[in-house]
């Protein structure tokens, strides 16, 4: 992996704010909705990406747990990527979703560097 310090800060930082977002927008909807379980299967996704992200030893999850953010992370991945399309590159609106899309990105790949390490 050649990603750099600076990089892995700035993912860690929109993850954060991430989680924090997810948190505020799950509270607005009824336990047991598929909106409120799309935000905690999300949230759990992205407290593992970012536990991996910080390398924080504490913080041990079990391989079906790592395998189970994978879909979340990809989704966040394809609902940028497909916004994104939608505005003319360079533009405001493109470049706004380019850090996301660079942290989704970093989390899979270490998702998935976990997952071959774990079998």
């Amino acid at each position: 992996m050649n990603n750099t310090t600076e990089e892995y800060t700035a993912a860690i930082q929109i993850i954060t704010s991430t989680i924090a977002n997810c948190e505020k927008a799950q509270l607005k909807f009824k336990a047991g909705t598929s909106q409120h379980s799309l935000l905690k299967n999300r949230l759990k996704a992205l407290i593992i990406a970012k536990s991996l992200l910080t390398d924080d030893d504490t913080c041990k999850y079990q391989d079906d747990e790592i395998r189970q953010a994978l879909p979340p992370i990809l989704s966040i991945i394809s609902k940028c990527e497909k916004a994104q399309q939608k505005y003319e590159e360079g533009s405001v609106q493109y470049r706004r979703y380019v850090p996301l899309l660079h942290a989704m990105k970093l989390s899979l790949s270490l998702i998935e560097e976990q997952l071959k390490h774990t079998g």
